[in-house]
């Protein structure tokens, strides 16, 4: 199966959500993790995305504090690590679930059995979750979606997706909406195929300039090198921080 162009995936859907695409650049050389926030409302667009060393990744904060309506669902740790080999990347708080769980030797998919979909019916917006594991110079990562049955409040599916020996130039797409709508339709089947460049920074800009210009809010784009551990982020952000004083 031809690999799918992931520029034209973004550029022809007006609102995926937010998404995570996780594979290898061309070289097999380097993994490379991209995260990305959209947002209808106000309080959505209200966010960008903050370095944050101390956890190993970035925290979302409130672009204005000032006009910050709801801070559940939308303020979180999108990308920990765990040591210098586990990166974890979602759209919430499970993130930190995630974290807390392999750290002390727990799995991925144990950590996101005990989390559900986001409480937001009738959306019930999907929960996605990704881990990179680097060991012998080597990669392997793991995509998860926490959904509701069908737009059924009541009901929860979890879907994992493994890939042990990752293929070079090829990574994974997910993303928590097919399309735009009200409900908004959960993602469905496995996460789509798509090629990769080789640099992160490419791959940041082009995915930016392909995400809706309304709708888009914030990227995250990691490179880390197979090797030796060592990683290069970047961030774009549609708006400007404010700060407290």
């Amino acid at each position: 199966m031809e690999l799918l162009n992931l520029y034209e995936q973004l550029k022809t859907n007006a609102y995926p959500g937010r998404g995570i695409v996780l594979g290898l650049a061309p070289s097999g050389k380097k993994a490379l993790i991209a995260y990305f926030i959209m947002g209808r409302s106000a309080n959505s667009r209200n966010r960008v995305f903050d370095p944050a060393p101390e956890i190993g990744g970035i925290r979302t904060l409130a672009a204005d504090p000032a006009k910050l309506e709801d801070p559940s669902l939308i303020i979180y740790n999108p990308v920990r690590t765990v040591g210098e080999n586990i990166h974890i990347v979602t759209n919430g708080d499970q993130t930190d679930t995630v974290h807390d769980f392999m750290a002390k030797g727990g799995s991925f998919e144990a950590a996101l059995r005990t989390r559900t979909f986001e409480p937001d019916g009738p959306n019930w917006t999907p929960r996605i979750s990704g881990v990179v594991e680097l060991a012998a110079g080597a990669c392997s990562y793991k995509l998860s979606i926490l959904k509701s049955a069908d737009g059924n409040g009541e009901s929860c599916r979890r879907c994992f997706f493994e890939y042990p020996q990752p293929v070079a130039g090829e990574g994974h797409f997910l993303h928590t909406y097919r399309c735009d709508g009200s409900p908004l339709p959960s993602f469905e089947g496995e996460p789509e195929r798509v090629a990769l460049p080789e640099e992160p920074e490419e791959l940041a800009v082009r995915m930016w300039e392909a995400l809706n210009e309304d709708n888009k809010v914030s990227l995250f784009v990691r490179a880390v090198d197979l090797a030796t551990g060592e990683t290069e982020d970047v961030i774009i952000n549609k708006y400007d921080a404010v700060c407290e004083e």
